[in-house]
């Protein structure tokens, strides 16, 4: 892993594998979550380059002041979930979208002020007690199988459509086995880029192959628009469901740092957990006011650093201050907008494969017993199961509570938090030097 000085070219193209990378993990919530609250397109097009700024600036001061680390911050795939969830449901709750959006708005701001305050009180002391090694093991490999599921159905082309589309499949597949030959047989150099040469190289062939029109879309909405999904308004259940997916948002902070710890070699400071916190609740807090999804640190970073194998802050830094400023330029914003999805799934596949070696290491050091390996495969079973039910299956669970119950990662990072806390297994292990024959023997 690189975390010493690199040179100018390294850090350069470095910078642009992290663009991509920034750009793949976030263009596509902006656009989903405005089709959901019924934007005008110029509407989408405005929060879809606040979105670019925004995420570009949250990276920044991240790096600069907040954790240090080299970990996107971007819109929580928990808050996403729950604000499609809710917009799904809003005529049962006897909402209008405008109505919802508002009360949205104002719960995450709300929400937000929370969780900065808790952060800055020291509240990340305790969540990172909660996290042990068995529960980042159990949710490095929910994260890495539920990404690794979207990304697999984008590679097959079922993000645009219900059926298999066999010639983007196939084209999936050469990308999918052209970054794992060079992140495994290619130089240092060219490891380091597997990310950055796929994504340019699938790019490419896929205008070559499909011809599809590529042509940029200059008009762009409101850059800065406040409230564009409702005036904000309190709505007591609304309110109580946004506070807890809050509170909930901030295991992924716990998570990604802890993680980020073991590829880095030190302990993240309190002082970094309470400016990690205090960031991300405020990134909260501007969410609200300007329609966007509120921020989390991404632990599938881990996965990238991994497969890149740099880890230095310096090309991450590079990467945000491009990303912000792709976000003011609306004609560059569209062309970008324009990557075939099925090529950024593709590439993503093979950089988040790194995500399950993070979690066999985590649980290397379980000692399993026929009555320790509860504490690993009931969490991590039950969050699989959920993820695998229909979304459609959980109709006749309470809007409320919806979007958390049909969650399958964070119901498993609740599970594993649970039993391993809870419970005293220690008296269930052996001891690592002893083993069941050496016991009945004895």
């Amino acid at each position: 892993m690189n975390k010493g000085k690199l040179s100018a070219a390294t850090i350069g193209l470095g910078g642009i594998q992290w663009f991509f990378f920034m750009f793949a993990n976030t263009v596509v919530i902006p656009l989903s979550v405005g089709a959901a609250f019924q934007l005008s397109p110029e509407e989408i097009s405005g929060a879809l380059q606040r979105s670019f700024v925004f995420t570009g600036i949250a990276c920044a001061l991240q790096a600069l002041i907040g954790h240090r680390y080299a970990v996107m911050e971007g819109q929580s795939g928990l808050w996403w979930g729950v604000t499609l969830s809710l917009c799904a449901s809003s005529a049962s709750l006897g909402l209008s979208l405008p109505e919802l959006g508002g009360a949205l708005s104002l719960g995450m701001m709300i929400s937000g002020g929370l969780v900065a305050l808790l952060g800055a009180l020291g509240i990340g002391r305790l969540l990172t007690k909660w996290f042990t090694q068995p529960v980042m093991g159990v949710f490095l490999l929910l994260l890495a199988c539920q990404l690794i599921m979207i990304f697999f159905k984008g590679m097959l082309g079922l993000s645009v459509s219900d059926k298999i589309d066999v010639p983007v499949a196939g084209l999936s597949l050469v990308i999918v086995v052209f970054v794992l030959w060079l992140s495994i047989k290619g130089k240092p150099f060219v490891r380091n880029f597997a990310i950055l040469i796929g994504i340019v190289a699938g790019w490419i062939a896929f205008r070559l192959l499909f011809h599809t029109n590529s042509a940029a879309e200059e008009s762009g909405g409101p850059l800065l628009a406040l409230f564009p999904w409702g005036e904000p308004h309190v709505e007591p259940s609304i309110l109580i469901m946004t506070i807890v997916t809050g509170l909930l948002n901030m295991t992924n902070t716990v998570a990604a740092l802890k993680g980020a710890e073991e590829l880095y070699g030190r302990q993240t400071k309190e002082g970094e957990y309470r400016r990690s916190f205090a960031l991300t609740g405020t990134y909260s807090v501007v969410s609200g006011a300007f329609g966007l999804v509120p921020y989390a640190p991404y632990a599938s970073s881990l996965g990238f650093l991994q497969s890149t194998r740099i880890l230095a802050t310096s090309p991450y830094f590079v990467g945000a201050i491009i990303f912000m400023t792709l976000g003011f330029v609306p004609a560059l914003s569209g062309f970008f907008a324009s990557m075939p999805v099925s090529v950024g799934h593709a590439v993503l596949f093979v950089a988040y494969l790194q995500l399950f070696g993070s979690a066999v290491r985590n649980l290397a050091g379980v000692v399993f017993t026929p009555a320790t390996v509860y504490k690993i495969a009931i969490p991590a079973m039950v969050g699989l199961a959920l993820m695998n039910i229909p979304a459609a299956a959980f109709a006749a669970v309470p809007a409320l509570i919806r979007p958390i119950v049909s969650n399958g990662l964070l119901m498993g990072i609740v599970v594993a938090v649970a039993i391993n806390n809870v419970f005293n297994w220690d008296k269930f292990e052996l001891a690592k030097d002893e083993k069941p024959e050496e016991k009945k023997a004895s």
